[in-house]
């Protein structure tokens, strides 16, 4: 008679392939060229959006109401396209993401502040200039933090993309394979 072994591979505790099947996250260049595509596209479009809105209400009201909505559709760009976590973000990632641009905002404002401290009259192309290496440097340091901080679950570690482990069924002793053995 020979012994029987049991297939535990379709036991309850062990998931199936199908759930393996998510995407795994994009490595780190893609995820900068889709931050930078989802990014500045939105930006772009906000560009835009704002002198519309400053139409109907105060600029300074306009532009704090265009970048609340274009940080919240960047934040869930990132979370599905971007970062590829597969879900939406909750409002803890909402919050961290909104932090990251507030950051981003400072450094361009500090730059331009600083520019003024440092020329009374500056050009229009040096003031372009500052303010769009000022931002490129922001969103490249907004890119890192949320990629290495905000969007990191389910990975093992930062920059690495996820890997689905697939399970491998556990041997089977049966009471007359031991007996036989010893």
């Amino acid at each position: 008679m020979e012994p029987q072994t049991a297939d535990r591979t379709k036991s309850p505790s062990t998931p199936s392939l199908d759930s393996l099947d998510s995407p795994a996250a994009p490595g780190p260049l893609a995820s900068f060229v889709r931050f930078v595509v989802c990014g500045g596209g939105i930006g772009v479009l906000s560009s835009f959006a704002v002198p519309l809105v400053a139409m109907t209400m105060p600029w300074a009201v306009a532009n704090a109401v265009i970048t609340v909505a274009s940080t919240l559709l960047c934040t869930e760009l990132h979370a599905l396209f971007t970062f590829g976590t597969g879900r939406r973000p909750g409002w803890r990632r909402h919050l961290q993401s909104s932090g990251s641009a507030a950051a981003a905002y400072a450094v361009t404002c500090a730059a331009m502040f600083l520019l003024h401290v440092i020329q009374s009259a500056p050009g229009m192309l040096t003031e372009q200039a500052v303010y769009l290496t000022a931002s490129g440097l922001a969103g490249i340091g907004r890119f890192l933090v949320l990629r290495l901080f905000v969007f990191t679950s389910g990975r093992k570690g930062p920059l690495l993309p996820r890997r689905p482990v697939l399970p491998l069924p556990r041997p089977v002793l049966t009471q007359a394979v031991v007996v036989t053995t010893c």
